[in-house]
């Protein structure tokens, strides 16, 4: 791929107020950055990227996903969540995976993502040893994707580490992985830690596992206020009163807090995760979008479980819009009227699920949206597709009608990821024979869960 590129005629979704969008216009980028967006811009010595008849927009911002769990894909398809604990967390599954188990998972799940236009997410990881968090950095990098890497906790002694009581800390082997791959934040991985948090460990705990990640200038991301138990604990008035949170911390699911914790919320500018598909699928609770944006809040998007679900941002961005809209509309039809607009707009779900993800992973100075001076992470849609054709409302097309088959093209840093519909340089029989080989390990080791039976 050439250092300069411009990528003309197309539909550009720039997602910055200041610039707007524009029906047709190039963006020139060079050497990984975005250097201007206009049309007809003339620029010499470079490689054109035909645009024609397609929508171009920042790649999306996944801020919660359990990567490695793209080899057993699927197998949760009827899992609530105490069953996917039960499996992952407290019954072993998480435990039987060796260190190239999660390398193999981390390049499949993330290449998955890329495939679907995603180009940022935050890998929500379960750590069993060193070798293990190598692995998974291992396979990231080589999926050239960009990520934060959440170290999290081991799955080996899930019962020790996965209760309220519980008074270990999180593992130490976190400051040699910041020192090792993450001491600089001018590259495409950077360093987050996914700790248990006050509702998965003891607040001693939690409070330690915070401010090491303070000490280490991470991201600290934690699962939180959801469930039977999100309302009882009121685990955010505590970490509130605590005063815990701030901006660098990375808030998921929240599905049954109070409204008076979505304004401590808003307050302290802590950012938070909404995961929609798996929230109403597995019994966390409804997903509580509007609830935070009443407070001006400004939800972002997570995948989540790829044990339930597929890897791509547009099923979810639907998600999020039509259970929003659905909650709504619901509260003016028992008031013995009928709705006459909708709660939430297209737009507002398509910068949750570019800008406000970079920012929420303190990446909105590089990446979220087409502004000069950001890196060049961009996708490409085919507006002349079956499911799109006629484009009449671009980013209602984006939102609410394509899928990830429309992905043209994707670049990472200006970097071409995937070019005419294909993923470039990719051996994918022998990823598929690995993750294959995987799977087939990991379900000898533990047994089959109900439902499964691999192909």
């Amino acid at each position: 791929m050439a250092s300069r590129v411009l990528i003309k005629n197309g539909c550009v979704l720039t997602v910055d107020q200041s610039l707007g969008n524009f029906k047709n216009a190039d963006v020139f980028i060079e050497g990984g950055q975005i250097v201007s967006v206009e049309p007809n811009l003339h620029v010499s010595d470079c490689e054109i990227v035909d645009a024609t008849d397609m929508i171009v927009m920042p790649g999306f911002v996944d801020t919660h996903r359990h990567v490695w769990e793209s080899v057993i894909r699927n197998a949760g398809a009827d899992w609530s969540l105490t069953t996917y604990l039960n499996h992952l967390y407290f019954g072993g599954l998480g435990g039987t995976l060796r260190p190239e188990d999660v390398y193999i998972g981390n390049l499949l799940g993330a290449l998955e993502a890329l495939d679907s236009g995603v180009t940022t997410l935050l890998d929500w990881s379960m750590i069993n040893s060193p070798d293990h968090a190598d692995e998974m950095i291992r396979g990231l990098k080589e999926a050239g994707i960009r990520a934060v890497f959440a170290h999290g906790t081991p799955l080996l002694e899930a019962e020790a580490y996965w209760s309220k009581e519980s008074q270990l800390r999180h593992p130490e082997d976190c400051v040699r992985v910041k020192e090792q791959y993450f001491s600089s934040n001018d590259q495409l991985l950077t360093m987050g830690l996914a700790i248990r948090g006050p509702e998965f460990s003891s607040w001693e705990s939690t409070l330690h596992d915070i401010h090491l990640a303070r000490e280490l200038g991470v991201i600290c991301s934690m699962h939180i206020g959801f469930g039977s138990w999100g309302s009882v604990d009121r685990s955010i008035e505590k970490m509130y009163k605590a005063r815990l949170l701030a901006p660098d911390l990375n808030l998921v699911h929240l599905n049954t807090i109070s409204d008076e914790e979505f304004r401590l919320i808003e307050e302290t500018g802590a950012s938070v995760s909404v995961t929609p598909e798996i929230e109403m699928m597995m019994g966390h609770g409804y997903p509580f979008t509007g609830k935070f944006t009443q407070y001006g809040g400004r939800p972002t998007i997570g995948v989540d479980v790829v044990t339930s679900t597929g890897g791509d941002m547009f099923a979810q961005m639907k998600f999020m819009l039509q259970a929003e809209r659905a909650r709504i509309n619901q509260r003016i039809l028992e008031s013995g009227k009928m709705p006459e607009t909708l709660s939430l707009k297209a737009k507002e779900v398509l910068e949750f699920a570019t800008i406000d993800g970079a920012r929420a992973l303190g990446l909105n100075s590089k990446v979220g949206s087409i502004t000069p001076g950001k890196q060049a992470d961009l996708i490409l849609i085919r507006a002349t597709d079956l499911n799109l054709a006629p484009v009449n409302d671009p980013i209602g097309a984006v939102v609410l009608s394509a899928h990830a088959g429309n992905v043209d093209s994707v670049f990472v840093a200006g970097k071409a990821i995937k070019r005419h519909g294909k993923l470039l340089d990719i051996d994918f029989d022998q990823i598929r024979k690995r993750a294959a080989n995987t799977r087939d390990y990991v379900f000898s080791k533990y047994g089959e869960p109900e439902g499964v039976w691999p192909l």
